[in-house]
């Protein structure tokens, strides 16, 4: 154990080797310092690209295009259209999917609002689209399955439209124009993704009816209801048989039909970063295995000026184990105290970076997290017992006789 006489005889080598024992310290503390910075700097790139995430992670969706394959007879360049009946095919043969709908798009559509005026965005959904863009609503409601069967003609607007048109007052409830057609707003919603609060949302069969969609409801979107990737491309490819089987194309025609797995985009992403985590840790374990070699030669310099003090201690009845331990001690409280005030430092650079960066889609909250902070200081006293093992052997095979005669 520590005792006092051993903490005092440390604290006073320590401070007739100033400059020694701080060098010794700087090594683990700078070591421990990048391993800190970088791992907290990789936890902030990866909670950047993953927010981008936010949305229902094991969406899918699917668009028509033009065949670009011969098949069943009939030329290439034919139009795939998606419609309504797809919709209700797909619920049919494939029931395990979640929140279906569709996503008709109409780009810089003209919008009015008392003497505002602007181009958005205007998507046509259905209710399940609500819960696959993951929107959160500021005030207001979302659009229900009422507004939908009825063709009501009312709109959720985005934060940043509603800013644009509406300024400091509030449309819900209020009339705007979308294409010269009244709609009345139900509510506001904000987004994840900054840019898509700049969009409208209305009901698909609105979409339909008054602004000449007829039976085409864009683009299908849907969740598969698992997290595993194998079903999520079973389901997707039962989705594209039936869809090839009515609409007579190659079912791994791409261009007739083409498809996104957000799952599928999602684990590579989460592997990109879990590798990148691997690797910043092995660059910051080697910076720190530097510090400790160099904070084992410096002990073994200890106990080389301190020959003919160990070689007394044994002399006078020291055991080689309580020799091992003064060694030992030493050279942990030195890699303790400068590995914690690295970790400390480090900290508290990623907190106030953290604090006055603006978040991105691509960097956001750098930090360590605890369970990370609690292996780091495990780590700082493993190396501290580390750096001393090798000069507390030495020490201990000291014999006195030797010692004093070489003295």
């Amino acid at each position: 154990m520590l005792d006092l006489s051993n903490w005092q005889e440390i604290i006073s080598t320590m401070q007739k080797n100033k400059l020694r024992s701080f060098l010794t310290g700087f090594s683990v503390f700078w070591g421990i310092f990048i391993l800190v910075i970088l791992l907290g700097a990789g936890k902030g790139l990866e909670r950047g690209v993953m927010h981008n995430f936010s949305d229902a992670r094991n969406s899918v969706f699917m668009w028509g295009g033009q065949t670009s394959v011969a098949f069943d007879g009939l030329n290439v360049g034919r139009r795939i259209d998606l419609k309504d009946e797809d919709l209700e095919l797909i619920q049919r043969s494939v029931p395990q999917i979640e929140h279906l709908t569709g996503r008709y798009g109409m780009w810089s559509s003209l919008i009015n609002y008392k003497q505002e005026y602007g181009t958005f965005q205007v998507m046509a959904i259905l209710e399940g689209y609500q819960h696959i863009e993951a929107i959160k609503m500021i005030e207001g409601r979302k659009l229900n399955q009422t507004d939908i069967e009825k063709a009501r003609k009312v709109a959720l607007i985005g934060r940043r439209a509603k800013e644009q048109l509406c300024n400091d007052d509030s449309p819900v409830g209020e009339y705007m124009k979308i294409k010269g057609i009244p709609h009345k707003i139900v509510g506001i919603f904000d987004d994840v993704h900054d840019g898509e609060t700049e969009r409208f949302y209305i009901p698909l069969t609105v979409g339909q009816k008054i602004f000449g969609a007829k039976k085409n409801v864009g683009n299908i979107a849907f969740t598969t209801g698992t997290d595993n990737i194998q079903e999520s491309a079973s389901i997707i490819s039962n989705i594209r048989n039936v869809l090839a089987k009515k609409h007579r194309f190659k079912q791994d025609d791409k261009r007739a039909l083409g498809d996104y797995n957000g799952l599928e985009d999602y684990q590579q992403t989460k592997a990109i970063f879990t590798g990148i985590s691997i690797f910043v840790g092995i660059i910051g374990i080697f910076t720190i295995i530097a510090g400790i070699v160099g904070v084992s030669n410096i002990m073994i310099i200890v106990v080389k000026e301190r020959t003919k003090e160990i070689g007394i201690r044994k002399a006078i009845g020291a055991s080689p184990a309580s020799v091992v331990s003064l060694i030992l001690q030493e050279s942990i409280i030195i890699t303790a105290v400068a590995g914690f005030l690295g970790l400390l430092v480090g900290v508290g650079i990623l907190e106030l970076v953290s604090g006055h960066m603006p978040a991105s889609d691509f960097f956001r909250n750098p930090g360590v997290d605890f369970d990370l902070a609690i292996g780091a200081a495990l780590l700082i006293v493993l190396a501290g017992a580390l750096a001393g093992y090798i000069p507390a052997r030495r020490a201990a095979r000291i014999k006195p006789i030797v010692a004093l005669r070489d003295e």
